[in-house]
């Protein structure tokens, strides 16, 4: 697995970056929304120069220029709840792809910090031999990533998958390089310092999907 890691060097995206985590810029739902969707545009413009491309000629009102446009069949897929902020960043950019949804959440049996993942709603559309770029603004553990990935590609063969973060655990990328296979890239915004033995992200941000729609029961 190909990693990338994209707020290495000072932009506008580590700007937004900081507003998602400071505790009295967060609490606004409608702007955290809006800077996930943000960091989504930003990060497809990296992701997009990863991407295959076509020349093509296009006629202008004076004349015929070449040029270049993506070649890549894309569909995005976002783990909801949290990654629709995010999905639409993408769809921003990439207005021609095909768009999948996909709900997984910790599920805690015995009300502990022991948890496994429930994969359940699914609105999928057709990836084999396509480009998937799967979109999540918390890597944790990886396990939600994991247990999407393998349910989409059940009954199908996508040509390659993008796994989109904004922030990730050290812990969650070494379960990713361990579980998934080397067709993947992953694309980081931030790199965090590690989980707790709550299994969230230190510093992180809390709770993304209550960041963004509010708390849950």
């Amino acid at each position: 697995m190909k990693i990338h890691y994209i707020s290495e060097n000072n932009s506008v995206l580590n700007h937004f970056l900081g507003q998602i985590r400071n505790v009295s810029v967060q609490n606004d739902s409608m702007r955290f929304r809006r800077n996930i969707e943000r960091i989504g545009e930003i990060m497809a413009y990296e992701l997009s120069k990863d991407l295959s491309y076509k020349e093509v000629e296009i006629e202008t009102p004076l004349g015929i220029k070449k040029t270049t446009e993506i070649e890549s069949d894309l569909v995005l897929c976002s783990i909801l709840r949290a990654g629709l902020p995010l999905h639409n960043g993408f769809l921003n950019y990439f207005d021609h792809a095909e768009n999948s949804f996909v709900s997984a959440c910790r599920y805690h049996p015995n009300n502990d910090h022991e948890f496994e993942i429930r994969v359940e709603y699914q609105a999928v559309s057709n990836i084999n031999d396509k480009t998937v770029l799967l979109l999540d603004p918390m890597l944790a553990t990886g396990q939600s990533i994991v247990a999407v990935h393998e349910k989409l590609i059940q009954n199908a063969t996508p040509k390659e998958i993008h796994i989109v973060v904004v922030i990730a655990a050290p812990e969650g990328i070494a379960f990713l390089e361990e579980s998934l296979p080397d067709n993947c890239h992953l694309w980081v915004a931030s790199l965090d310092e590690k989980l707790n033995e709550k299994n969230y992200i230190i510093p992180g941000l809390g709770d993304a999907g209550d960041l963004a729609y509010g708390s849950k029961l």
